[in-house]
């Protein structure tokens, strides 16, 4: 049997002899493979980028927002009216065994001046519990306490982006800000957590304690209440059971009858988040599957050319015969040059393919991240290409008959 290391040289020394129709034909296969390259190159940094977001706003996300109230006969929009407060809260972390920890939030937005320098920013008051929920930790400094929030103590940690606007490269630990005309001494600087899936950016915010945030900068018009209670449960297999739990323990302490409507939200985020991953994972796929049909043309071009190779060689096919290859070796020699084919087509693809991604995450901004898997599944994809659809031309130059071969002109 000849040898696939001279069948590959034959190989080669025939698609050189016809070099443009050979660069023609592996033009199907390396479109298709540099279309699956930034299909999946797309969608798996969507969804690493979704992936990151997640982990970023904290896991095992809860959060209970206002729900629609009636007065007067008249139903008002969901969050038209708080109805929750500080009491809830409290009870949630007191009295439901799956949540481990719990924020209350009362939340709007400030100028901030320090020095000559100001910027507008987002303050949230809350208790020291928001790291936890949020599993957010401190770069510097420390977090606000329990004493401060009965005291309502004028302290505050800045995200890092205020940090940036407000102090450059100074340690902003132990300076004093101004918010809405108040002086607050910096505590702590929170880490760095980027930007959340609407694109919001999770650092341009400032903490302060909940208590001093309804008293001194927002006001309150009922005491004790707060926009929203952001809740932290035990692990993702207890996330139901604290949804549960929160809204039994809720409608309790709301007194909501058997058939009225609860006058407030629960939402996992963790799920829908998940889900939002999931969608992206299921868009990558189809992507690629959608430019895998690329390739699958390519593979067909491939079988044209090898049937139209096959006809021009019948001479050279009935020669090889005549001094002994086996209807095996030349099988063999077609079907290797349509992998070869296939093969240089898919690593010019890969290149290709490489390189548009990295151009559309690097100028375009666009989330692209090129795995090893979604090379290999490329390059394999093409190679099996190239067998499957070289296979009908080799065998029918392996059924030709040796004395027609040698006459055909």
């Amino acid at each position: 049997m000849i040898s696939i290391f001279s069948t590959l040289r034959i190989a080669l020394r025939a698609l050189w002899v016809n070099k443009m129709r050979s660069a023609l034909t592996m033009l199907g296969i390396i479109i298709g493979v540099s279309a699956v390259i930034i299909m999946l190159a797309v969608g798996t940094g969507v969804s690493r980028k979704i992936s990151s977001q997640i982990s970023s706003i904290g896991s095992n996300l809860i959060i209970i927002m206002p729900g629609s109230t009636t007065q007067g006969g008249v139903r008002m929009g969901g969050g038209s009216q708080s109805t929750l407060t500080t009491g809830d809260a409290e009870a949630i972390l007191r009295e439901c065994s799956a949540v481990a920890a719990v924020a209350p939030m009362q939340f709007g937005t400030a100028q901030v001046v320090f020095g000559n320098q100001n910027w507008s920013t987002g303050i949230q008051g809350t208790t020291p519990g928001i790291l936890e929920v949020k599993d957010c930790g401190l770069s510097a400094g420390r977090n606000m306490s329990d004493q401060d929030i009965r005291s309502a103590t004028k302290v505050s940690l800045l995200g890092q982006t205020v940090v940036d606007n407000l102090f450059g490269s100074m340690d902003p630990v132990g300076q004093v800000i101004r918010i809405r005309k108040i002086p607050f001494t910096v505590i702590g600087v929170l880490e760095s957590k980027g930007q959340s899936l609407g694109g919001q950016d999770q650092d341009d915010t400032i903490i302060v304690p909940l208590s001093t945030a309804q008293k001194k900068l927002f006001g309150r018009t009922i005491p004790g209440m707060v926009r929203s209670i952001m809740v932290k449960a035990r692990s993702s297999e207890e996330l139901s059971v604290a949804e549960r739990q929160i809204t039994d323990l809720l409608r309790q302490r709301h007194r909501i009858g058997p058939n009225r409507e609860d006058d407030f939200t629960v939402m996992n985020l963790t799920q829908v988040l998940e889900m939002a991953e999931q969608t992206a994972n299921t868009f990558a796929l189809l992507l690629g599957a959608i430019a895998s049909v690329s390739l699958v043309v390519g593979g067909i071009g491939i079988m044209n050319i090898m049937l139209v190779s096959v006809t021009e060689r019948t001479r050279e096919i009935g020669i090889r015969m005549a001094v002994g290859a086996r209807t095996w070796d030349i099988r063999i020699q077609f079907i290797v040059e349509a992998l070869t084919l296939s093969m240089i087509g898919g690593i010019m693809g890969i290149i290709i393919g490489g390189t548009a991604s990295f151009i559309l995450s690097t100028v375009f901004e666009i989330p692209s991240v090129v795995s090893l898997p979604s090379v290999l599944l490329a390059f394999g994809f093409s190679g099996l290409v190239g067998i499957s659809f070289g296979f009908y031309p080799a065998y029918k130059a392996s059924l030709l008959n040796p004395i027609d071969a040698l006459r055909f002109e």
